[in-house]
């Protein structure tokens, strides 16, 4: 007996495709977006920077190696869909501890398969981001005019901030560095201490900057400069997030402003810190047409004109043409020649688009993370 088609995807443009769900049951309106990585889908789903966003997967063979405890880049916010040309298989790893589809269903992410993803992409890829609804139930039940309905009432991502929805809610400490078997490494050798503003933080940036010598200070993204200063740090990290950059900076960006224009502390960006301090500077950002999703992105730092292979995932970008006369540019996207870098001129406070600690190169980026410890 055939299975029926229990999800199913509407887009802005009136498409209506059917296909076979998988992870959690329900709907969500949310941003499309396709990401290329032919690895790490546990990492992909889990970073919070996908918040609000429905990702589509270019590579057919999601779900392989399973998950584990170990790969998540937030225990809480994900992205709110995921669609795949086929079907999870069962996972074969020695360190996987659970399915994909079991472990879509525990973050509430709805997975949807069975449709054509490559057409799905290169939609995505020529007409730009669209928004869309996804839906899974389990007895097909789709009532179309409502998903309809939820899509024209929906924002979309312009103007929205989401890095309240997904910062932490109260401060923490952070000491713990990468997994390694059979145990946690664990930092006991802090020489500087650092302020990262969480408007999405991954996990894996807290370890690399762990394993060199940091206890880690973790704030919600609306801390104040005050309470920013009374830890007394020896440097201020901007973290990576969801949402429009310029919604986020409406509380952040005087709170920047005073720290660059009252203390000589040391900053650093990564993705939405980068967008963020951007703005601080005076610069500005724009929506990009389709952004940048995946492993494979070449980038290239302009002072040494090394080439890295990076991970990008982000849809806005700071407009390289409005770079106040003391920011320069500092890495360019060999893709499309946006920027993904800046730095200040005579002090210490630069940024990057891309991931460092996502490694795909592998470790082509990893320099950034010295970079900035070294002037702490």
């Amino acid at each position: 007996m055939l299975e029926n088609k229990n999800a199913c995807l509407v887009l802005d443009n009136g498409t209506i495709l059917k296909g076979f769900g998988y992870g959690a049951t329900g709907i969500a309106v949310a941003e499309l977006c396709f990401n290329t990585s032919m690895s790490g889908y546990q990492e992909i789903i889990s970073d919070p920077s996908y918040f609000n966003q429905i990702i589509v997967f270019t590579f057919p063979h999601i779900g392989n190696v399973g998950v584990n405890t170990d790969d998540n880049e937030s225990l809480k916010n994900s992205a709110s869909g995921v669609i795949t040309y086929l079907k999870p298989t069962t996972p074969s790893n020695w360190r996987k501890t659970e399915n994909l589809d079991n472990w879509l269903k525990q973050k509430n992410v709805i997975g949807l398969y069975g449709i054509d993803t490559r057409n799905l992409t290169l939609q995505l890829r020529d007409k730009g981001a669209m928004n869309g609804v996804i839906c899974h139930q389990v007895n097909s039940d789709f009532d179309i005019g409502k998903m309809t309905n939820f899509l024209n009432e929906w924002s979309g991502l312009n103007g929205l901030d989401l890095a309240k929805k997904v910062s932490c809610k109260e401060n923490y400490d952070w000491k713990e560095g990468h997994w390694l078997a059979p145990k946690i490494y664990n930092n006991t050798k802090i020489t500087k201490t650092i302020v990262a503003i969480d408007f999405g933080i991954k996990t894996n940036i807290l370890r690399s900057l762990a394993e060199l010598g940091c206890g880690v200070i973790v704030v919600p993204a609306t801390t104040s400069f005050k309470e920013i200063m009374n830890y007394k740090p020896d440097g201020l990290f901007l973290s990576n997030g969801p949402g429009d950059p310029k919604a986020t900076g409406k509380y952040i960006i005087p709170v920047l402003k005073e720290v660059i224009e009252k203390t000589e502390l040391p900053i650093f960006g990564i993705c939405l810190g980068h967008q963020i301090l951007a703005l601080a500077l005076g610069a500005k950002t724009i929506k990009m047409k389709t952004g940048h999703h995946g492993a494979n992105h070449p980038v290239q730092d302009l002072k040494t004109g090394k080439v890295e292979i990076t991970v990008m995932n982000h849809g806005f970008a700071v407009d390289r043409k409005t770079l106040p006369k003391n920011v320069f540019e500092t890495h360019v996207s060999l893709f499309d020649q946006s920027n993904c870098g800046i730095a200040v001129k005579d002090r210490n406070i630069f940024s990057v688009q891309y991931h460092p600690e996502a490694s795909p190169g592998p470790t082509d980026s990893l320099y950034l993370f010295k970079q900035f410890i070294h002037t702490l």
